[in-house]
């Protein structure tokens, strides 16, 4: 099949599924074409057992492995999906949080690496340096993922711009920590550059230079923005600067996910009061949230039809299922200690912890990591692994973070 082939079977499929779900299930609505594709996976494997001639599985397969989910999220989908989260995050209210997100960003994501990496080597086995990339891959949480879950819970703005902020960053900051323990642990790999010394510069040059780039873009297309008063331009600009940044971040060997995060937070804000009319303001709020919506719908279909990649070896059931209590409690440790170590300067509710931790969704991201890895004798452990806990994830803490939030979240004031 070809690009436009694949490209319009995912859009039809993800239109039915949404379809389905928005007739019978009524879950949120990426949820929900999740759990429809995951149960049309499983009756195509299920036909295929009890009619074996028919060959089902294996074409399915084929065109699964085809679709090349990897890249596609990564090289493609990512950024668009990076810039239209971060461009509904307003600066001024990140300003107000943007020490616990940083520490969380940063400080969590190392912490989450490493007690996953360390765990899961412990309970199989793997070599600690391919573990700790395991460990990298499944920390960074997905915003798009539990926003739209959280909203209905009707939280304080300060948390859920905590919970979006610490999401869009620790995404870029989850990836390049991934491409400096892949250089590690795969020298001969991808060629992302072998020993600590050629890992601290790469951190320090994807990181930083994917903020300078994602601001000095997002600049320039401000003020370029600021001579032009016709909204379908501007769209088309915006559009522009999430697609060609995000290319010139990949071919500048600088972090394309951090570039767009920035890009979009300058432009959402800055951009969005200083550059742009009401009218423009209202298009292009509405082209993005329309995109958002539409990648989401797609992004889910693909993680639910992935389940035809990955390994159903008992041993690697058992370590998927393992892996669920050790990403958890991962997670708990990446919130509780930024809080507990910010808490003689700042307030903050009992209900902070929770959340954030049960809201901690892992996501597209995570499969798209893990099927990038070199081919090897641990890729398949890790894949199924990685996504038994997004399944997981989404489907279970997705389904209920919204009455945990509604329960603990309601306080007066969570943080202040």
């Amino acid at each position: 099949m070809n690009l436009l082939q694949i490209t319009s079977l995912l859009i039809v499929l993800a239109g039915a599924f949404g379809s389905i779900n928005y007739l019978f299930l009524r879950l949120p609505s990426s949820i929900g074409i999740l759990v429809v594709a995951l149960f049309a996976s499983f009756v195509v494997m299920l036909l295929d057992l009890a009619v074996p001639s028919l060959g089902v599985t294996d074409m399915v397969r084929s065109t699964v492995i085809g679709i090349e989910f990897s890249e596609a999220l990564l090289e493609g989908m990512l950024g668009l999906l990076l810039f239209a989260g971060a461009l509904h995050v307003k600066l001024s209210d990140l300003r107000r949080e943007w020490v616990p997100v940083m520490l969380m960003a940063t400080i969590g994501i190392g912490l989450s690496t490493t007690i996953v990496g360390y765990g899961f080597s412990w309970l199989t086995g793997m070599p600690l340096l391919v573990a700790l990339v395991f460990g990298a891959l499944i920390s960074p949480t997905d915003p798009v993922a539990v926003l739209g879950v959280l909203r209905e819970a009707d939280l304080e703005k300060s948390l859920e711009t905590k919970i979006a902020g610490e999401s869009l960053f620790n995404d870029g900051v989850g990836y390049v920590v991934f491409l400096v323990l892949i250089g590690l642990a795969f020298p001969h790999g991808d060629g992302h550059g072998a020993g600590f010394a050629g890992a601290a510069r790469l951190f320090f040059q994807e990181a930083l230079g994917g903020a300078i780039l994602g601001l000095v873009l997002g600049w320039l297309t401000f003020r370029v923005m600021r001579r032009i008063n016709d909204y379908s331009l501007e769209v088309l600009i915006t559009l522009g600067l999430a697609f060609g940044g995000y290319e010139l971040a990949v071919f500048l060997h600088v972090s394309a996910p951090i570039m767009a995060v920035c890009a979009g937070l300058l432009i959402g804000d800055v951009g969005a009061r200083y550059g742009m009319s009401e009218e423009t303001r209202h298009y292009v709020d509405a082209f993005w949230k329309l995109i958002d919506e539409i990648l989401n719908a797609v992004l889910f279909l693909m993680i639910g039809v992935e389940v035809f990649a990955i390994a159903f070896d008992f041993a690697y059931l058992t370590a998927g299922i393992a892996a669920i209590a050790l990403a958890l409690f991962a997670r708990l440790a990446a919130v509780a200690v930024p809080v507990l170590m910010l808490k003689p300067f700042r307030t903050f509710s009992e209900g902070v912890i929770p959340i954030m931790t049960w809201g901690g969704l892992k996501g597209g991201i995570s499969v798209a990591l893990a099927l990038s890895l070199p081919d090897g004798e641990w890729k398949p452990m890790i894949l199924t692994a990685t996504y038994i806990v997004v399944i997981f994830s989404i489907i279970v803490q997705g389904l209920t973070v919204a009455k945990l939030a509604a329960r603990m979240g309601r306080a007066p004031e969570l943080l202040r």
